[in-house]
């Protein structure tokens, strides 16, 4: 369990690392936050040329395990980021997201080096602290799984209660398309238009989103397009998505999302040009119970005092990037809430919570 100076100084990592903004593609100022603040306690970390930036600790023995988390949020434009601690939670006084997701985790991971630099560790640890995670896994995606000595893996990034072990996870299918009408004159000439907009309205209009089903999710995002209120649109663009936990299932869903994109294309009413692009943005994957994984994270839970709980989760993670190539990771969930929105936050006792987790991970893997 960690002792009461190490939960003070987990609260101040975490508002320290919140405080620097480090939207996906821009991690460079929290990654050397980390560089220097690591070094400080004899861990050193080395990058590679995506940006991740990795460390290896070894233990009293010559097992290692992986710690993952990630250094990139959600953009939160010009709006800063000024943690603090309303009722027990901590929030941003501005209205926009705190960092916690995945900050909160980077916190407890820094805690738990600086503990085992100091102490020793009872099991070898590797850390690898990700790049863009949130536009698609993509640091993870691009890390050198060959060097990792590790048997197995933990990333620390759902925002649910602590206890909750990410057993599934869905494979998510991105669809891009674009519309490509003719513009003309919306009061003198509308006739001579083929509206972009139209067509994909029609399209949206016609497709299934939302939950389709227990392991099956649909969404359009994002439309845009027209040049003015008086122009026939010419362009008009909308982004999708499908995910679902079956491989078959979300291919069938995609297919028919496209079906319905070509449809309203070929409409009389509408006769656009239509570019359509389908791209796998995470694999799904599904863990076994008895994994050893699964069964030290479940012993560490249940030693701090947490019921473990095994749900399937509609979003990805680092796991997924890291499964997908043979990597066995299992996802944790790190007890903060609303991650995304401007009333993200997370509660002292989570934060708190999650360090005694995770140092007992470390103890159970241990000899």
């Amino acid at each position: 369990m960690a002792s009461e100076p190490e939960r003070r100084r987990l609260g101040e990592t975490f508002a320290a690392l919140c405080t620097i903004p480090s939207p996906s593609g821009h991690e460079q100022a929290v990654a050397q936050w980390l560089t220097d603040e690591l070094r400080g306690f004899g861990v050193e970390l080395t990058a590679d040329a995506k940006g991740n930036r990795f460390a290896r600790v070894p233990g009293r023995g010559e097992r290692f395990v992986l710690l993952c988390t990630h250094m990139d949020t959600v953009p939160h434009g010009a709006t800063p980021i000024a943690p603090v601690v309303e009722d027990g939670q901590w929030t941003n006084r501005h209205n926009a997201i705190l960092g916690a997701d995945n900050k909160a985790a980077v916190a407890v991971v820094v805690e738990v080096l600086r503990r085992v630099a100091a102490e020793g560790s009872p099991v070898g640890l590797e850390v690898l602290f990700t790049v863009e995670e949130e536009p698609g896994l993509k640091g993870a995606g691009a890390f050198d799984i060959a060097q990792l000595r590790s048997e197995f893996g933990y990333v620390f990034d759902h925002a649910s209660p602590i206890g909750e072990l990410i057993m599934a996870s869905p494979t998510y299918l991105r669809v891009e398309a674009e519309f490509v009408g003719a513009a003309a004159h919306a009061g003198i000439r509308p006739e001579d238009g083929r509206s972009a907009i139209l067509a994909a309205s029609k399209a949206v209009a016609a497709m299934r989103l939302g939950r389709l089903d227990d392991d099956t999710t649909a969404n359009v995002g994002t439309i845009a397009g027209g040049t003015g209120r008086n122009v026939v649109p010419e362009r008009c663009r909308i982004d999708a998505e499908a995910r679902a936990m079956s491989e078959e299932r979300v291919e069938a869903v995609v297919a028919e999302m496209v079906d319905h994109l070509h449809d309203a294309a070929n409409d009389p009413a509408c006769s656009c040009d239509l570019d359509v692009v389908v791209a796998r943005e995470f694999t799904g994957y599904r863990q076994r119970a008895d994994s050893p994984a699964v069964v030290a994270a479940e012993a560490a839970l249940r030693a701090c005092g947490y019921t473990p709980k095994h749900v399937a989760s509609g979003g990805g993670s680092d796991a997924n990037a890291l499964e997908v190539r043979g990597f066995h990771c299992l996802n944790v969930a790190n007890g903060t809430e609303r991650n995304h929105q401007p009333d993200e936050r997370v509660s002292v006792a989570a934060l708190d919570g999650m360090l005694d987790v995770v140092l007992a991970l470390v103890g159970e893997l241990g000899p």
